[in-house]
């Protein structure tokens, strides 16, 4: 029990905080380093979802002729239980698909882990704070405030998938519109040199791997996807709504008017392109012109009081030695 009672003292506490701020910070400066360029799995995966619409598009052609549909499955634990328990009714969010595709999550295998999660993480954390709160005896709360903190992390965990998915599409995201202008000018170039917009696009996307995976990435699922889809336009509101930004929703609107009235492509590239360089350059002044105010807080908690005791450390030990003689 003595054990038990050392973990909530305020200490071991603030150690513990350190000690995770520090692992984190850690882990943060030395990531880039050591993780590998993930290029060659992401492009095997979209090679897999090719094949996919490859054999969809001959069960499509098969379903006319009588056959059975291809029909994509999906296996194991989480799927058991998503089913058992009729999650994906009882925690219905209809646009789930959408925001996993967005966080570059497809198929069915991320959505009933979504919905696995989303049922087992409130119980998780929510079933640790009653533990700490109640098992542990912490006599400094009162009833209501253990309660309280129970049902946070209850709210917390049911929440947490979702913050997850949504931070990883942000990401993923910003990373796109990054090197976005960049594929345009390159697109560009293949284009009015006379390659097709599906030799283009395919181009595109070796070259970017290096400036942005995810670009690479969404670009030859475009390829895949203007192959084998029955509309084109299916294929270009696919990327628009993968990517969710309007610089890419305007150029998809963009490639879908040419490909509908037969309008120049290669000008609209070249506008679609300028316009998106100052999307970048505008984002990047904001970023800038909100340093300060977000410099503002950690200024006050971690650089002013260091500064402070650096500054004023060495006449406060002076004045104590002279009191300290002179008493």
């Amino acid at each position: 029990m003595a054990d038990l009672t050392q973990l909530v003292e305020p200490q071991n506490l603030m150690a513990g905080f350190i000690a995770v701020l520090v692992f984190a910070t850690v882990v943060t400066l030395t990531s880039p380093a050591l993780n590998k360029s993930g290029l060659e799995g992401r492009l095997k995966s979209v090679a897999e979802r090719r094949e996919l619409l490859r054999r969809r598009s001959r069960e499509a052609l098969a379903e006319q002729a009588g056959s059975s549909v291809l029909r994509r499955s999906d296996s194991g634990i989480k799927k058991r239980v998503v089913d058992r328990l009729k999650l994906s009714t009882l925690l219905e969010d209809t646009k789930v698909e959408e925001k996993l595709a967005q966080a570059g999550l497809r198929g069915p295998g991320p959505v009933t882990a979504f919905y696995f999660f989303r049922f087992l993480t409130p119980l998780v954390l929510s079933g640790l704070a009653a533990f700490y709160v109640y098992g542990l005896d912490i006599g400094q709360l009162i009833s209501t405030h253990k309660l309280a903190i129970c049902v946070l992390a209850l709210a917390a965990g049911y929440y947490a998938p979702n913050l997850y998915v949504t931070n990883r599409a942000q990401k993923r995201r910003d990373s796109i519109v990054l090197a976005f202008p960049d594929a345009l000018d390159l697109l560009l170039i293949c284009v009015e040199s006379g390659m097709s917009v599906e030799a283009a696009v395919q181009k595109v996307a070796g070259e970017i791997g290096t400036a942005s995976i995810e670009l690479a990435e969404e670009l030859t699922l475009l390829t895949a996807e203007l192959n084998y889809l029955p509309d084109r336009r299916l294929a270009y509101e696919g990327l628009a709504r993968r990517i969710n930004h309007p610089g890419v929703k305007s150029v998809a609107t963009a490639m879908i008017q040419a490909e509908r009235y037969g309008t120049p492509l290669g000008a609209a590239l070249r506008v679609m392109a300028k316009e998106n360089r100052e999307m970048r350059l505008s984002a990047a002044e904001r970023k800038a012109a909100a340093l300060p105010a977000k410099l503002t807080v950690p200024m006050i908690l971690f650089f002013l009081p260091v500064l402070f005791v650096v500054i004023l450390g060495p006449a406060i030990m002076k004045v104590q030695d002279i009191l300290g003689k002179g008493g």
